[in-house]
């Protein structure tokens, strides 16, 4: 129903929207919890969202963009369940003429860490603003004159806009 909404909203002119969720902290009962609810529910919702967008015209001029706050461990706790883990994680960037069907870059064999050169939170940042239109390099300035920096050292993604 979210990316349902999103949808709408996205058709009637809205910049923005957000769809949240929520639940994947998951300290126990990990397996259970994305076999039943949490896999099902991201993978239909997202689904829905890419072939809506797509059908409508809309993919090509809005952004997807699906990331959590942490990866999950890569050993699973007494409880069966997945800690934080900050050194891998993953992030999805579709539409908003970002190249699709490919994969870029890896974690190691045992999901600890980069496999090679890591990508940057700041690097996902700078892509993301990119496929938006918006200066990712300006400095913007608050109402009150304090500079804001919105990334300060990524760079885009080139492999995404080829």
């Amino acid at each position: 129903q979210s990316c349902l909404l999103a949808t709408r909203l996205i058709e009637a002119g809205v910049k923005f929207a957000t769809v949240s969720f929520g639940g994947w902290d998951t300290h126990t009962g990990n397996f259970k919890k994305c076999k039943e609810s949490l896999l099902p529910e991201l993978d239909q919702g997202l689904s829905g969202l890419f072939t809506t967008l797509d059908r409508k015209g809309l993919l090509a001029s809005t952004t997807v963009f699906v990331i959590g706050e942490f990866g999950r461990t890569p050993k699973i706790n007494d409880k069966a369940g997945r800690d934080h883990w900050p050194r891998a994680m993953f992030a999805l960037l579709a539409g908003g003429g970002v190249r699709g069907g490919q994969v870029i870059g890896a974690s190691d064999d045992k999901g600890q860490g980069p496999a090679s050169e890591p990508i940057t939170p700041d690097q996902v940042a700078a892509s993301f603003y990119h496929s938006l239109g918006i200066d990712f390099r300006k400095e913007y300035h608050t109402s009150t004159g304090r500079p804001v920096t919105i990334v300060r050292e990524g760079a885009v993604i080139p492999a995404l806009f080829g």
